[in-house]
C-alpha cells in the first residue's frame, strides 16, 4: 500500500514541439522505469503515426518512482486539435509541469493549457526547456512568464530534456511543490474514467483514477452512468508496462479490465463504484466537446459499411471527441457524417480508420455548422452543405465564428493583418508581451480558418507564429450554397456552402478542376456551378467523336453534312439518356483541399 501523502498526480503541458515527450523520455529513464537497453526516443507516443509526424496525438499515463514518492504523470498532446485530451487528462491531476522553450518562449496553446490548469485550481510548476541551445534566452523568457503568468522568475526552473540537465530538480521540485491527493480510502468506491481503448483479445481497458474508497481485484463493479455491472478481471498500474496490482486506493491511477466488449459502458468520464456498496451519485465528468469540422466519410467499397461503423465505435472510444451519424449520398452511397475538432484531428482521425482498421475511404470536403433560420420561422442546424433548404425558405443564415490568439514576432505584423483580414477577420486586441513579440486576437468565421489558415500562417512567419483559438458563438453571415452540375444532375458530395462574394471564384477553380478530372463521355458533359437557380461558371467535358467522314472521300459536301448531322442526332439522344460516370479518383483529387 502506497501512502496516500507521497504520490504525486500530474501532467506535462506545453505547446506543440517544446519538448514534453523529450522530458517523459528522461523520467522514464531517471527513475529507471525503462530498461536502457528497451529504450527509444518518444518512447511514450505508441502509434506509427505519432512517432512518423513527431507529435503527440493520444495522453499516455506512467507511474514511476523517486526517492520514495510515487509519482504519476501523464504526457500530454500540444496541438490546438487535441485540447480535449489534455483537459480530460487535467481532470486526473493535483498539478502540472508547464513547459516553455527557452529558445521561443510562450506560445498560444501554452497561455491555453495554463488556464485550462487554473480552472482546474491545479498546482503549476513551470520550466523553461531546451536551455542547451545556443538561440536559448532563458531569463528574458523567464521574465515574460513572470509577466504573463505572475509565476516569479526565480521559481521558474531551467532544463534541458534532450541532456536531462535539470531534470532531477524538476522531479524534487515537483514533489515539494504538487500538492498530495486528498481522498478517503474508506468511503464508498468512486473512480473517474479519464481514457479507454479497445483490446480485441481483453476488450475495453480503461484507465481510471481512484478519487474516493479502494479498488480491490476480483470485485463486482458498477458503471453508473452505462447502469452496467461487470465483474473485475484485472486491475494494474502501468510502468510504463501494465503491472497487474492487487487494490488501487485513493488517489491512485490505474488501469482496470472487466471484460467489457460493448464499447459503450466505459466510455471517458465514466464513474465507476462498487456493485456491493455503491458512491452516492456519479462524479463530476467531462463536458462534451463541440466539433468544429465536419466532413463525410464514405468506404470505397459499399460492402465495409458496416466495418467503418464498428471501427469508429473503438475509435470513438479511444478518442471521445469524435462524433459521427450516417448519412447517404447519390455520389458516393451509404456513409458516416463525422464532427472533428480541427482540420489535423480529421486527418489524423480519417488516417488511424484506414491503418488501424484496414479501410479505404474517401472524405468529402471540410464544412462546418451553419444555423440556417427559415421563413416560416423554424430554426435548422446544417453540417451538410447538400442538406441546406432552397433560397427562398431561407430568411438568413449564421455561421460560426472563433476568437483567435496568434502570437507572433513583431516584424510579421503587417503580413499576418494582412491574412486575417482577407479571411473577414475583425481584429479585436493586440498587445505587447515584449518589445519583439505581440499577441493579435482576432474573431474570424470558423469556415475561414478551417482549411488552410493555420499553414498560411506558418509560411508567412517562417514558421514563428502559435495560433489557439476558441468559439465565439454564431453571427449572422452572407453565404450562398454552390452546387455542382454534371450533365444538369446535382452532385451532393461537391456541394459547398461559401461567402457570397466568393461563389464566383469558388464555381470557376470547381468545374476547371472537374474538367481536367472527369473522363471523356460518349456525348458532351456540361459541368455547372450554380447559385440558387444562377448558373455561375461552366465547363464541358467535350464528347468522343467517331471519324464517320472517314470513308467519304471527294463527292458533295451535303453527303458529309448528312453524316455529321445524323451523329449529332445520335449524340443528342445519347446525352438525354446518358449517365456520367465519375470515377472514384475524380471524387478524392476533386474533394482533396485546395492544391
Amino acid at each position: 500500500m502506497t501512502d496516500q501523502s507521497r504520490i504525486r498526480n500530474l501532467a506535462i503541458v506545453a505547446h506543440v514541439d517544446h519538448g514534453k515527450s523529450t522530458l517523459s523520455d528522461r523520467i522514464l529513464e531517471l527513475t529507471g522505469a525503462v530498461d536502457p537497453r528497451d529504450m527509444r526516443e518518444q518512447y511514450l507516443d505508441s502509434m506509427d503515426i505519432e512517432r512518423e509526424r513527431g507529435i503527440t496525438i493520444k495522453a499516455q499515463n506512467v507511474r514511476v518512482n523517486w526517492k520514495g514518492y510515487v509519482i504519476h504523470l501523464i504526457d500530454t498532446p500540444g496541438h490546438v486539435d487535441f485540447g480535449y485530451e489534455v483537459s480530460r487528462s487535467l481532470a486526473a491531476c493535483e498539478g502540472v509541469v508547464l513547459l516553455v522553450d527557452a529558445a521561443q518562449g510562450i506560445e498560444a496553446q501554452t497561455l491555453a493549457n495554463c488556464y485550462l490548469a487554473l480552472e482546474n485550481n491545479l498546482e503549476i510548476v513551470a520550466a523553461l526547456n531546451k536551455i542547451d541551445l545556443p538561440a536559448a534566452d532563458p531569463e528574458r523568457y523567464a521574465g515574460e512568464i513572470e509577466n504573463l503568468l505572475g509565476i516569479p522568475a526565480d521559481q521558474i526552473l531551467r532544463l534541458s530534456a534532450k541532456t536531462g540537465e535539470g531534470v532531477a530538480q524538476l522531479l524534487d521540485a515537483v514533489c515539494e511543490r504538487i500538492p498530495a491527493p486528498k481522498g478517503d480510502p474508506d468511503a464508498p468506491l468512486e473512480g473517474l474514467i479519464f481514457d479507454s481503448y479497445y483490446d480485441q483479445y481483453r476488450g475495453v481497458v480503461s484507465a481510471v483514477r481512484i478519487v474516493n474508497g479502494t479498488l480491490n481485484a476480483g470485485a463486482r463493479l458498477r458503471f453508473m452512468q452505462a447502469k452496467a455491472t461487470h465483474d473485475m478481471e484485472e486491475i494494474g498500474v502501468r510502468t510504463p508496462t501494465p503491472t497487474p496490482a492487487a487494490t488501487l486506493q485513493a488517489g491512485e491511477v490505474g488501469y482496470l479490465i472487466a471484460g467489457i466488449k460493448d464499447v459503450g459502458e466505459a466510455r471517458s468520464g465514466e464513474t465507476v463504484t462498487e456493485a456491493a456498496r455503491p458512491a452516492p451519485k456519479p462524479l463530476h465528468g467531462y463536458r462534451d466537446p463541440k466539433p468544429m469540422v465536419f466532413c463525410g466519410l464514405f468506404p470505397m467499397d459499399g460492402d465495409d459499411f458496416s466495418n467503418l461503423r464498428e471501427a469508429l465505435e473503438k475509435l470513438k472510444l479511444n478518442d471521445a471527441s469524435v462524433t459521427y451519424a450516417p448519412e447517404t449520398s447519390g455520389a458516393l452511397g451509404f456513409g458516416f457524417r463525422c464532427g472533428f475538432l480541427g482540420l489535423l484531428h480529421m486527418e489524423i482521425v480519417r488516417e488511424r480508420l484506414e491503418r488501424e482498421f484496414d479501410l479505404e475511404l474517401i472524405a468529402t470536403a471540410p464544412s462546418v455548422e451553419y444555423l440556417a433560420h427559415l421563413t416560416d420561422g423554424r430554426l435548422i442546424e446544417v453540417d451538410n452543405p447538400a442538406a441546406m433548404p432552397p433560397s427562398n425558405q431561407i430568411d438568413y443564415v449564421e455561421e460560426p465564428f472563433l476568437n483567435v490568439t496568434i502570437i507572433l514576432p513583431a516584424e510579421y505584423t503587417g503580413s499576418i493583418m494582412e491574412l486575417a483580414q482577407s479571411r473577414r477577420g475583425e481584429q479585436t486586441r493586440m498587445e505587447y508581451l515584449s518589445p519583439e513579440r505581440l499577441e493579435l486576437v482576432y474573431r474570424i468565421p470558423l469556415a475561414e480558418v478551417v482549411v488552410d489558415f493555420f499553414d498560411a500562417l506558418k509560411s508567412r512567419t517562417k514558421g514563428y507564429a502559435s495560433l489557439d483559438y476558441d468559439s465565439a458563438g454564431y453571427a449572422r453571415s452572407e453565404l450562398s450554397k454552390i452546387d455542382i452540375l454534371l450533365n444538369g444532375v446535382p452532385v451532393d458530395a461537391f456541394s459547398a456552402i461559401v461567402y457570397k462574394g466568393e461563389a464566383a471564384e469558388y464555381g470557376r477553380r470547381m468545374t476547371e478542376k472537374l474538367r481536367q478530372l472527369i473522363p471523356r463521355q460518349m456525348f458532351d458533359v456540361p459541368i455547372q456551378a450554380a447559385v440558387g437557380g444562377k448558373v455561375v461558371a461552366r465547363e464541358t467535358v467535350k464528347a468522343k467523336r467517331k471519324d464517320v467522314l472517314a470513308k467519304c472521300y471527294g463527292g458533295d459536301i451535303t453527303r458529309k453534312r448528312k453524316l455529321l448531322e445524323k451523329q449529332k442526332e445520335g449524340k443528342k439522344r445519347m446525352k438525354n439518356i446518358g449517365r456520367v460516370e465519375v470515377p472514384q479518383e475524380a471524387f478524392i483529387q476533386a474533394l482533396r483541399l485546395e492544391e
